[in-house]
């Protein structure tokens, strides 16, 4: 039975990435043999200091906190077959566990699902801007005997580092559990909702002027909701954030009538692998999203509404404001699309194969 080690910064169910990445499939690779034990560096009460203001000196022994835990974690890895790193082992600019780990003589896979190689540091954390390093990417992938990238350009950046095999596996939703309940939507007022975090409210904030003249020729007639950053408001579009949770994410997302996933055409974004959209998409929300990096392909044949100038959002959003009818077709067009290619249930041999290939590799 392969034993598997994975060094990560959060527990299990906790971060978006690690649940949408890999998490969704550990079942699956336990019943064909496989062995996980899990390294994160942050458990719950580490969470609210270190992503939270302030609290230098609190932050520093979570950081110090960490260092330890991995130095354990090098003490076991001859336990191991495979150490399974997701985005970066510490979070600390060095590659050193990573090196590490590549010098055990242990099998190390490196997954990734963001354009991890460029600075993107919390609100709450920019003082600690210089403790972290994305040139650290570079080596990190050049450690690994195999790296899992979320799209085809994260891949591409990789084999510019990789040693080894660099394998594309997109990031997927569970569309067992992300389900459609219509009852939830289509109530007195059309909802248009957003979901993300603290971090990435920036993104959402690209549209809020648009939403803002659809409320004012739509009076009375919408409404909008954030869901992940419980600490933003606005006004005029009377929103009050709502806090995310496992238990009520679903049924959140599909209060939605409509889902936005703006976002900037830059870098940053081009590594983004669509999970917003996704969720919304399994769901059966219809959506509007700008055709930046994998978003015109998970949006192919017309399973999502893509636009990138203001114009754009405006009209799109006023065709579905206007439409139910064009709502309900685009949503079930959607998840439709999920089901080929972006669900669990689709990608999971896939993931198996890599494993057990992997595995075969001397």
């Amino acid at each position: 039975m392969p034993r598997v080690l994975i060094l990560v910064a959060h527990r299990p169910n906790r971060s978006p990435s690690q649940r949408y990445r890999f998490e969704q499939y550990l079942p699956y690779l336990q019943q064909h043999g496989f062995e996980f034990t899990w390294s994160p560096l942050l458990n719950e009460k580490d969470d609210a200091v270190f992503y939270g203001k302030g609290s230098f000196f609190k932050k520093l022994m979570i950081l110090l906190k960490g260092h330890l835990q991995r130095r354990r974690d090098v003490s076991r890895f001859k336990e191991f077959d495979i150490i399974f790193i997701q985005r970066e082992a510490s979070f600390f600019g060095s590659s050193y566990f990573e090196m590490r780990a590549h010098k055990s003589g242990k099998k190390v896979i490196f997954d990734f699902d963001d354009a991890i190689w460029m600075a993107d540091t919390s609100p709450g954390n920019k003082k600690w801007e210089w403790v972290k390093d994305p040139k650290k990417f570079n080596a990190n992938v050049s450690f690994a005997n195999l790296v899992i990238a979320g799209n085809t350009y994260l891949a591409d950046k990789a084999k510019n580092f990789a040693k080894a095999d660099v394998h594309i596996i997109p990031t997927t939703v569970d569309t067992n559990v992300h389900i459609p309940k219509w009852e939830l939507r289509g109530k007195e007022k059309i909802t248009i909702g957003w979901s993300g975090s603290f971090s990435t409210i920036k993104h959402f904030e690209e549209v809020v002027s648009v939403l803002k003249a659809l409320n004012k020729k739509h009076q009375g007639k919408l409404q909008f909701k954030v869901l992940g950053d419980s600490n933003y408001k606005n006004e005029e579009l009377e929103i009050k954030g709502i806090a995310w949770s496992l238990e009520s994410e679903v049924n959140e997302l599909n209060s939605f009538d409509i889902g936005l996933m703006p976002l900037p055409n830059d870098e940053w974004a081009k590594g983004k692998c669509g999970l917003k959209a996704l969720t919304y998409m399994s769901c059966e929300v219809p959506v509007v999203m700008s055709g930046v990096g994998v978003n015109t392909e998970i949006a192919e044949n017309g399973c999502a509404i893509i636009a990138n100038t203001k114009e754009e959002w405006m009209n799109a959003l006023e065709e579905l404001i206007n439409d139910k009818s064009k709502r309900e077709a685009l949503g079930k067009k959607g998840r439709n699309r999920v089901e080929e290619k972006y669900s669990v249930d689709a990608n999971r041999e896939k993931y198996l194969e890599v494993f057990k290939d992997f595995m075969e590799l001397r």
